[in-house]
């Protein structure tokens, strides 16, 4: 502050302030600022100001006491985001901010991985251990392969592939050891086989009433859907006989996963069920002897299973040294389902082939048949 009353420079500086406010008339310019706010900015480069104009701006500018100017750029207070409509625009921080009237974009979150095909079950208990115990093995056979008493084979419209049971002694687990036996052994009869090469049993486990076998890996036969759905209804016949319950379904899982495809075409999304017997067990079949079996000489006694028309049971025996051949027909105790047969045979020591088939009603050609060669002494 100047301390000197009688310095004619500030004398004059307060004329010069007198006389400019005297001659600014104010007015409202909040139109003409709003219209210069929808304009593009454009930078004004600052122009040297005379002292006196200067000091009579700030004086103007104290008298209006509406708005300020600085460098071309004008702002009112909280409107200057909304009237400039969606631009860029800062926060005080420096951070961009967001017109209210933007939509607000949520975060992308990561796709989920799809679990359908791939569920886990639960896993349940292990079975009772057994000791020697006799369990059923499934196996698949041809139900025409093969010939008796010089007759061929019919031509059928079902499927000729079929499930032949047969009889082994385990210690253990006995579904478990049943499974490990018809994915890992070759049966004794030449005549049946196995498509579970490859194939490695984990565990078999019952939660509720299902049962779940899991596999370390599935078998690496390439098969036709037909021969997969059949060689699927050998595992769950094999591990329901050695648990003695047809009730239960099988879940197929690998590592305790489901949802693969067993040989490529067994949906195992869901626990497979027993099929019918008569829709995929072998209608007639030979349980004892057994294949290879050596036996006294003398009367042989013969015993199968048959689910016969009429309920008959045709059978021929012949000496394969000799040529000898005879045979007859037996009756099963019942007729049309499932049930078994006894057979009385006088053989003389040597190697025999018996035969047991049934003979189809539309033309009597060989329907089904099941063969052992045995050695008698």
């Amino acid at each position: 502050m100047n301390n000197n009353p009688n310095d004619p420079f500030d004398e004059l500086m307060r004329r010069s302030l007198a006389e400019e406010a005297d001659r600014i008339e104010p007015t409202d310019a909040l139109p003409e600022i709003l219209n210069r706010a929808h304009a593009v900015r454009r930078p004004v480069a600052r122009r040297p100001w005379v002292m006196t104009a200067g000091l009579a701006a700030v004086g103007t500018a104290a008298a209006v006491g509406a708005f300020t100017v600085f460098n071309g750029n004008f702002n009112t207070a909280d409107e200057g985001d909304a009237v400039a409509g969606q631009g860029n625009a800062t926060s005080a921080s420096g951070a961009p901010t967001v017109p209210p009237d933007t939509p607000r974009k949520e975060p992308t979150l990561p796709p989920t991985e799809d679990k359908s095909a791939s569920t886990q079950p639960a896993r349940g208990k292990p079975e009772a251990a057994v000791s020697d115990k006799a369990v059923p093995i499934y196996w698949l056979g041809n139900a025409t392969a093969g010939r008796a008493a010089t007759q061929k084979p019919a031509v059928q419209a079902r499927s000729a592939t079929r499930l032949y049971r047969t009889w082994s002694k385990v210690t253990g687990r006995p579904a478990y050891q049943a499974v490990r036996i018809m994915t890992s052994k070759q049966p004794d009869d030449a005549d049946y086989y196995s498509v579970w090469k490859g194939a490695e049993v984990s565990s078999v486990t019952l939660n509720g009433d299902v049962v779940t076998v899991d596999f370390k890996r599935f078998p690496e036969a390439g098969i036709d859907a037909e021969m997969a759905e059949m060689a699927a209804q050998q595992l769950v016949y094999t591990v329901q006989g050695a648990l003695n319950d047809s009730t239960q379904p099988v879940q197929v899982t690998q590592r305790g996963r489901a949802g693969l495809r067993l040989f490529g075409h067994v949906d195992t999304t869901m626990p497979i069920g027993r099929a019918q017997a008569l829709d995929v067990q072998a209608l007639v079949s030979i349980e004892s002897p057994t294949e290879g079996a050596v036996v006294s000489g003398g009367l042989v006694t013969v015993k199968g299973t048959a689910a016969a028309y009429e309920a008959t049971v045709n059978y021929v025996a012949t000496n394969l040294k000799t040529g000898r051949q005879f045979g007859s027909i037996v009756n099963t105790l019942e007729g049309q389902k499932f049930s078994p047969f006894t057979i009385q045979l006088k053989l003389d020591p040597g190697a025999w082939q018996i035969e047991a088939y049934l003979l189809s009603g539309e033309d009597s050609s060989i329907s089904d048949l099941d063969t052992k060669t045995i050695q008698v002494r």
